[in-house]
């Protein structure tokens, strides 16, 4: 049986660096055209009942693969159980509504400590946090997310429940003002952190830090007996994978100039976490493919009301029995599960 992973796998190999290269920008420019798809073809099928494609393609799409990537560093790369990864969105959405409202900076002057808040929290729950394994790490994740949401919902200075309103919108780069209506603008944005991600986690791969991470998600036990450090290299992951996320809040506020704490409920780390497993644990393509497709089926079959659940659930049930290991599994995983069914 020809394994056609495999074989593209070699075609791409076989391929000189400048094909790659030239290969890469023509498709991160289709990308990078996919605000303006509808002008050249019909878009029946784009548009949604309540949004059109271009806001649907900010959020959830974009901003779902950009916070399955980082979900994808503890998860699929370490094998850390996160359940409460929308926390460190909330901090970065938060931080971008605070200090947007109450002080004279922008978007841009902001998104650094988004990042580096999501990063310290990050850092101060996984000190003690991560020294548990499993089912305990996933509990206080759990919580870690809820803490965040009621605190919110109880402190003054976020608005309570009725949230934090007018939040400022990104200026002018370049000559040109990124509207609330200038969905393009926005996808750019997110789209330039979703190829750094990318090009960090490539990087962390081949080095140090990815190996020590292949190592833990392996078997924790015999990664300490080869002298990997495992506390060490559980919190690079989780304030690496934090980073994103609060980067993605910064950019969420900025669109959306509100946001409130039932935005940051515990549902939306279930499907972020959805996305990477559906796409493919470890796999950066995977997870790009799993977080669109999640996002966007039930805003394009939200015809249906009520039933749109039921509908995601059945298709999440479907896929994941016909593709246990996710779309696009790592090659790894695809190898281990091969030599099982054998």
């Amino acid at each position: 049986m020809i394994n056609i992973r495999d074989k593209s796998a070699s075609i791409w190999e076989s391929w000189s660096p400048p094909a790659r290269s030239g290969f890469v920008l023509i498709v991160i420019t289709l990308v990078a055209l996919l605000p303006y798809a509808g002008s050249f073809g019909p878009t029946s099928f784009l548009d949604t009942p309540i949004s059109s494609y271009q806001a649907v393609l900010v959020y959830p799409i974009a901003l779902f693969v950009l916070m399955g990537l980082g979900l994808n560093i503890v998860v699929g790369k370490s094998g850390l159980l996160d359940l409460g990864y929308v926390a460190f969105f909330a901090i970065g959405a938060y931080t971008m509504g605070i200090m947007g409202t109450m002080t004279s900076l922008n978007t841009w002057q902001i998104l650094p400590f988004g990042i580096f808040f999501a990063m310290l929290s990050g850092l101060l729950l996984g000190l003690p946090a991560l020294r548990l394994r499993g089912d305990y790490l996933a509990i206080i994740t759990l919580g870690f997310g809820e803490i965040i949401r009621i605190v919110a919902l109880n402190l003054s200075v976020t608005g309570g429940p009725n949230g934090i309103v007018g939040v400022p919108t990104p200026p002018a780069i370049l000559g040109q003002k990124f509207e609330l209506d200038d969905h393009a603008g926005y996808f750019w944005v997110i789209l330039i952190l979703i190829l750094l991600v990318i090009w960090m986690i490539r990087r962390f791969t081949i080095r140090r830090p990815g190996r020590a991470w292949e190592a833990i998600r392996q078997d924790e036990d015999v990664a300490a007996l080869m002298g990997v450090n495992l506390l060490v290299y559980k919190l690079w992951s989780f304030t690496i994978g934090a980073a994103v996320g609060g980067a993605g809040g910064v950019i969420y506020a900025s669109k959306t100039m509100f946001i409130a704490p039932d935005m940051f409920t515990f549902n939306t780390s279930i499907l972020i976490l959805a996305c990477i497993v559906f796409g493919g644990l470890g796999n950066i393509w995977g997870v790009i493919l799993g977080a669109s497709i999640l996002a966007y089926l039930p805003e394009r079959i939200r015809f249906i009301s009520n039933a749109r659940q039921l509908v995601f659930g059945l298709v999440l049930l479907v896929i994941m029995n016909v593709r246990p290991d996710g779309l696009l599994p790592r090659k790894k995983r695809e190898k281990i599960r091969q030599k099982e069914a054998v």
